[in-house]
């Protein structure tokens, strides 16, 4: 065989090219899928908020996300999930370079996330509230109300949609209290550093329900006065890659008969969801509402 040399040059030359080429490009599209039910493990990430997500004195990873997640991960046939905390902000990227496959932390869709993730299909749809000090001494109805009173401040969770939607309605960065967690933002309204916490009524509930404030109440903002009830609130769901569509469509497979029925209305009523809260079960043929 005639070989020339630099063909022996070349070959090892063209082999790194394309390692560093495949490499650089990342995991194939649609891959995971196939990687989570052959090595029979998840990586699921989440915030604590309860009643969303949050860990139980004796260690247990529960809430309505990660409940129903338990679920549906059984229903793919993958046997173990391996469970990442994290602050709320951290998730998105998180999921977008591959640490998690699966957001599990009544994320709340919104076009911007949607740019950024591949939703589910909704598995709630919750209204807003807010935190106060006890007896609404500012009489707080809705997010409007802080904005005709410039010595108010609100807590929020460092990269929510409440953050968004403050900003949205004129709200200042300098009168927006940011806070890693829902309990951060429990004390930044007992101690009086906010003077309202902006949070979904589920979440607020439940804390008044499990562990009430003695300093603080609940006001549930009526959907017709506030920009909080804007299209993009209040809609939950998990998340995936932008990659991962074989993984989002047969999780939404697994999730059709159960989403919406009476089993997950009961898990729902469990975490302090009020019927209202439940989505539609699916129709025959669909994946979303």
């Amino acid at each position: 065989m005639n070989i020339r040399p630099w063909t022996l040059i070349l070959a090892p030359l063209a082999l790194a090219g394309a390692a560093i080429l495949s490499f650089s490009l990342g995991p194939e599209p649609d891959d995971t899928l196939a990687r989570v039910r052959a090595e029979g493990v998840i990586r699921i990430g989440y915030a604590v908020e309860p009643p969303y997500a949050f860990v139980t004195p004796g260690g247990e990873v529960t809430g309505e996300s990660p409940e129903v997640a338990k679920i549906l991960v059984a229903r793919l046939g993958i046997e173990h999930i391996v469970w990442s905390q994290m602050a709320f902000s951290e998730l998105i990227p998180a999921l977008q370079t591959g640490r998690i496959d699966v957001i599990a932390a009544g994320l709340f869709v919104n076009a911007e996330r949607a740019r950024q993730v591949r939703f589910s299909r909704p598995t709630f749809r919750v209204r807003p509230a807010l935190l106060v000090a006890k007896g609404n001494p500012y009489g707080l109805r809705a997010c409007e109300d802080l904005l005709g009173q410039p010595e108010l401040r609100a807590a929020v969770i460092a990269g929510s949609v409440e953050q968004a939607l403050l900003h949205r309605v004129g709200l200042a960065d300098e009168r927006l209290v940011q806070v890693p967690d829902a309990l951060t933002g429990y004390r930044a309204v007992e101690s009086g550093l906010a003077d309202a916490l902006a949070l979904s009524s589920p979440t607020l509930r439940w804390r008044l329900e499990q562990a009430p404030l003695a300093g603080a109440e609940l006001v549930q903002v009526p959907d017709k006065q506030s920009t909080f009830a804007g299209a993009d609130y209040g809609i939950g769901a998990f998340a995936f890659r932008l990659i991962d569509q074989r993984l989002a469509q047969a999780w939404d497979e697994a999730a059709r008969d159960y989403i919406g029925g009476a089993e997950h209305q009961a898990l729902l009523r469990r975490f302090g969801f009020s019927p209202a809260e439940v989505p539609r079960p699916v129709a025959h043929g669909s994946t979303h509402d």
